[in-house]
C-alpha cells in the first residue's frame, strides 16, 4: 500500500515538472536498440484502469493549484493549460527570473553578514531574526556550514557574551553544532546574565 501511495505521489510531481503523462507501451514493430524497447502512445481505446487515472493526474493537480491560490494570483495563470505551465508561472511570479534571485541572494548574504544582536533583543528575539535569515539563504541555494554558521552567531553578541562564546569555540566541535542546539546552549547563559 505505502509503495503504490509513493508511486502515486511520484505520478503527481511528474504532472507538475514534466507536464501530463503519455500513456505508452512497446512497439513490437520495431525491434529493440541496445536493450531499449521502441514506445509508442497507446490509443484511448486500450488504456487500463491505472492508464485513465494517470492521464487524469494533470487535472487532479490544476485543481489543487487552482484551489490554493487567491483571486489575484489565479488572475494570473488562468491562461495556463497544464499543471506544469501554472508552475511555472507561479515559480516566475514568486522567485523572479535568475537575475531577481540573485539580487534576492547578495541582500540576504549581506543580512546575513551584518548580523549583530541589537541593543535590548532577547536570544529567543535573535534566534528568530537569525534563523529567519538562515533559511532564506537555504531556499536561495545558499548554504553555509554548522562553523560558520556558529562563528556567525558567536561574533554577533554584544560583550557581555564573550566569555561563553570563547567556552564554547574551545570546548564544541563547532562543525557538528547545529545551530538550534547552539541557541539552547546560549540560553541558560542568558538566564545566568539575567538578560
Amino acid at each position: 500500500m505505502q509503495a503504490h501511495l509513493a508511486a502515486q505521489d511520484d505520478d503527481m510531481w511528474y504532472a507538475i515538472t514534466d507536464g501530463p503523462m503519455k500513456i505508452l507501451k512497446i512497439n513490437k514493430a520495431v525491434a529493440t536498440t541496445e536493450g531499449a524497447p521502441h514506445m509508442v502512445e497507446k490509443h484511448r481505446s486500450e488504456w487500463t484502469a491505472e492508464d485513465k487515472k494517470k492521464t487524469n493526474l494533470d487535472n487532479v493537480e490544476k485543481d489543487i493549484l487552482y484551489k490554493t491560490l487567491d483571486k489575484n494570483m489565479f488572475a494570473k495563470i488562468k491562461t495556463c493549460t497544464t499543471a506544469k505551465e501554472i508552475w511555472e508561472k507561479l515559480t516566475q511570479l514568486c522567485e523572479g527570473n535568475d537575475q531577481t534571485k540573485e539580487n534576492k541572494l547578495t541582500v540576504v548574504i549581506q543580512k546575513f553578514d551584518n548580523a549583530k544582536m541589537k541593543s535590548g533583543e532577547t536570544l529567543a528575539e535573535f534566534d528568530e531574526r537569525f534563523s529567519s535569515i538562515i533559511i532564506q539563504l537555504t531556499s536561495l541555494g545558499k548554504d553555509y556550514s554548522n562553523r560558520e554558521i556558529a562563528l556567525k552567531v558567536m561574533r554577533a553578541f554584544p560583550r557581555e557574551w564573550d566569555l561563553k562564546t570563547i567556552a564554547m569555540r574551545e570546548s564544541k566541535d563547532l562543525n557538528k553544532l547545529e545551530l538550534d542546539d547552539l541557541f539552547a546552549n546560549l540560553k541558560a547563559y542568558e538566564f545566568e546574565l539575567g538578560i
